[in-house]
C-alpha cells in the first residue's frame, strides 16, 4: 500500500502545521489509508479552524451543478463547531476576510485526472486567492492520479475558453498528480505565496488506483468506480450534446444513449474500429434524472477489457463521428458547454466538417509530447 500525502503531513511533516491556524479544503474523499476522515485527524493534531468544500459539498451528496450554501459542522463529542465555506456556493466568499485568520490552507481531495473535473478548478481558484494576500501557505496533500501518471490525451485548453471545467491550458487527461499540477501552475503563473506538497510514498507513475492498495471512495455522485473514471475523460464530452452521458443510471459515463439512436448500428461500427481496451454492447436504459428523464434511450454500454490501453477521448471522438454520420437530423451539440469541455471550438468544428478520426486525434500526439516536456520540471515521482 502507498502512503498518502495526508499521512505524511501528519507524521513526517508535522512541523508544517505546528502552532498554525489551519483551514482545510476537502470533501468526503479526504480519508487516510484506513478510511479515517482528515477532519477528525487534523482536529486531533492541529488547530483546525475552518473548512472549505468544492462542488458536491463536504460529503459529496449534491448532484452536479447544485449550488451549496455555507454551513457549520459540529465536532463529535464537542460543542466546538467549524464553519464550512462553500466554494461552489450560493453567495461569493470574501477571501481577504477569510484568509486573515489563517496561516495554512490544506488541499486534500481525490482528483480523477481529467481537466473537466471541477476540483482542479477549485484548487487553482484558491491558489489565486492566496496570491492576493501572499501570507498564507498552501499545502497540497498529494493523492494518486487514479488513471495513472503516464498517459496524456486530448487537446490543450485555449485560454479564451477558461472556466471551472477548463481552468488552465493543459490536456484533457494530464497524467500528473494534483500536487504536480499545483507546482506547475504556481511556477508558470509566477505566483509568490508559499506552496508545499506533502508527497506520497511508494506511488509510481505507472500505478492505477486499484494498484495503490487504497479503497475507492467515489469522488462525486456520478463517479462510482475506477471504470467510470477511466472512461470519463472521453465520455464527459457527451455532456455538451443532446446525448445522455448515462447520468441517472447505475453506469454514468459508461452508458451513452438517446431515444433516437440505432444502437445496433452504433455498436457494429464501433466494434469494427481498432479501439484499444474496450468493447461495445447495445443497451436500452431509462435515466431516472438528468437528460431524457423517464424516457427510454437506446445506445451503447462501454466495457473495459484492458484499462491501461484505453484512450477514452479517442473513443468519444469515434462515437461522436458515427452519431453525426448516422443521425444528422437528431444529433446536436450544446455548443457553449461542449467547447468549454473540449477547450476550444476546434474539435466541434472538425467533427461537423467531417474531418477524419485519424486527422483529429493525430494532432493531439504532438500536444501530448509538448505537455510531457512542459510538466517534467514539476514531477514529484
Amino acid at each position: 500500500m502507498i502512503k498518502l500525502g495526508l499521512t505524511q503531513l501528519l507524521t513526517e511533516k508535522q512541523d508544517w502545521l505546528k502552532g498554525k491556524s489551519v483551514g482545510l479544503l476537502t470533501n468526503h474523499t479526504g480519508v487516510d489509508e484506513n478510511l479515517v476522515q482528515n477532519i477528525t485527524l487534523l482536529s486531533e493534531k492541529t488547530n483546525l479552524v475552518a473548512l472549505f468544500s468544492p462542488e458536491h459539498g463536504l460529503w459529496g451528496a449534491a448532484q452536479d451543478g447544485v449550488k451549496i450554501a455555507h454551513a457549520k459542522l459540529q465536532q463529535d463529542q464537542s460543542k466546538h463547531t467549524l464553519q464550512i465555506h462553500s466554494l461552489y456556493g450560493t453567495s461569493p466568499l470574501d477571501w481577504t476576510e477569510l484568509l486573515k485568520n489563517l496561516d495554512v490552507i490544506i488541499y486534500d481531495i481525490q482528483d480523477v485526472g481529467a481537466r473537466y473535473y471541477t476540483y482542479l478548478g477549485t484548487l487553482l481558484e484558491t491558489m489565486n486567492a492566496l496570491e492576493s494576500v501572499k501570507t498564507v501557505t498552501c499545502i497540497v496533500a498529494d493523492r494518486p492520479n487514479p488513471i495513472g501518471g503516464i498517459h496524456i490525451e486530448g487537446p490543450t485548453l485555449d485560454i479564451d475558453y477558461t472556466s471551472l471545467v477548463g481552468p488552465y491550458p493543459i490536456p484533457v487527461r494530464y497524467g500528473t498528480t494534483i500536487g504536480e499540477v499545483a507546482k506547475l501552475y504556481h511556477a508558470e503563473q509566477g505566483l509568490h505565496f508559499p506552496l508545499k506538497i506533502a508527497k506520497m510514498e511508494r506511488w509510481h507513475r505507472e500505478m492505477w488506483y486499484n494498484e495503490a492498495g487504497l479503497h475507492w471512495v467515489p469522488p462525486s455522485p456520478n463517479m462510482p468506480t475506477l471504470d467510470t473514471a477511466t472512461l470519463y475523460p472521453g465520455t464527459c464530452l457527451f455532456e455538451g450534446t443532446n446525448v445522455s452521458e448515462g447520468r441517472g443510471t447505475t453506469k454514468p459515463f459508461e452508458y451513452i444513449g438517446a431515444p433516437w439512436i440505432d444502437n445496433n448500428i452504433l455498436v457494429d461500427r464501433l466494434n469494427g474500429y481498432p479501439l484499444s481496451g474496450v468493447l461495445f454492447r447495445p443497451i436500452t436504459f431509462t435515466p431516472q434524472f438528468s437528460k431524457y428523464k423517464d424516457e427510454v434511450c437506446h445506445g451503447v454500454a462501454i466495457h473495459i477489457t484492458d484499462r491501461k490501453q484505453v484512450t477514452s477521448v479517442e473513443v468519444a471522438v469515434q462515437m461522436l463521428r458515427i452519431l453525426i454520420d448516422e443521425h444528422p437530423n437528431d444529433f446536436e451539440f450544446r455548443e457553449n458547454h461542449f467547447d468549454r469541455l473540449a477547450g476550444s471550438s476546434t474539435l466541434r468544428q472538425a467533427l461537423l466538417d467531417g474531418t477524419s478520426y485519424d486527422d483529429i486525434v493525430g494532432e493531439w500526439y504532438g500536444i501530448s509530447e509538448e505537455f510531457r516536456t512542459r510538466r517534467e520540471p514539476y514531477l514529484l515521482y
